[in-house]
């Protein structure tokens, strides 16, 4: 038996099929990756400096284009996704890219966007490296990512329900950086005067189901390589939906859902 590679915790086939999904869903929940790729161009409105060549990494069709809408400083926009999907619908140029090996030359941009993408990364100290490299001297990295409060209630009502019915339980709902920590990996690519802060969202829906159906939606259900392959019981998936209505309950008896958004702030050394 293959020996579980510890550092490898996401299957990038996965994350791809679900980003696929998502875009035969009709990217019908958008609503998280448009704030973030405002809350990016508003960081960058507090730059007064020119970036001719910028890099959208997980362009999801072309959301941080649209939120840019030609705005003054940002010139030429290249869209990269690992969903091929997604990266069709994005404008042109457009990249098929693994987010762990990209396929940029060093010093290609004088901007890297990433909303909402470098979470999926197996070895984020790796990427972060490859993205301080690609970016010129003096070059900026504004990105976001889901952090490590993101659906921890759902994450343990789930867990809790699968233990009741199968007497064991997989993983469940991705896990997501540590806020303390993402400061740290900047320093460590290289990065001078990081920025790292946080923010959460508080979503309410009908129920557990309603919930899921959006993550599904987004492109963003589970993609560990350790995630149960098998069908899971209709009556574990009510029991957790049970469980959270009590542990996450919100008025009128619908359910809330946090999701947590780590925002990254970083400049490549000017030589």
């Amino acid at each position: 038996m293959k020996p579980v590679d510890p550092l490898r915790i996401f299957d990038p086939q996965a994350v791809r099929r679900h980003r696929a999904r998502a875009v035969r869903l009709g990217l019908g929940a958008e609503f998280l990756f448009e704030r973030a790729a405002a809350d990016l161009v508003e960081r960058l409105g507090e730059i007064k400096r020119q970036f001719p060549v910028a890099l959208d990494l997980g362009c999801r069709g072309g959301l941080m284009a649209r939120a840019l809408d030609r705005r003054e400083g940002v010139g030429h926009l290249v869209s990269a996704d690992p969903s091929e999907a997604l990266a069709r619908r994005a404008p042109r140029p457009a990249a098929v890219v693994d987010l762990e090996a990209l396929p940029f030359a060093s010093a290609s941009f004088d901007l890297v966007f990433s909303p909402l993408m470098l979470h999926w990364v197996n070895d984020l100290p790796g990427t972060l490296l490859q993205l301080r490299r690609m970016l010129k001297p003096g070059g900026l990295l504004l990105a976001t990512l889901f952090g490590g409060e993101t659906l921890s209630a759902l994450h343990a009502a789930l867990i809790e329900a699968e233990l009741e019915s199968a007497g064991g339980a997989g993983p469940r709902v991705s896990p997501f950086a540590d806020l303390r920590d993402v400061g740290g990996l900047l320093q460590r690519a290289g990065f001078i005067e990081p920025v790292v802060d946080g923010d959460t969202t508080d979503v309410e829906y009908a129920d557990a189901f309603a919930l899921m159906r959006d993550l599904r939606a987004m492109g963003e259900t589970n993609a560990q390589r350790e995630r149960r392959k098998t069908s899971t019981r209709r009556g574990t998936f009510a029991r957790a939906a049970s469980l959270y209505r009590d542990r996450a309950a919100a008025p009128g008896g619908r359910v809330v859902a946090t999701f947590q958004t780590i925002n990254l702030t970083a400049w490549a050394p000017a030589n």
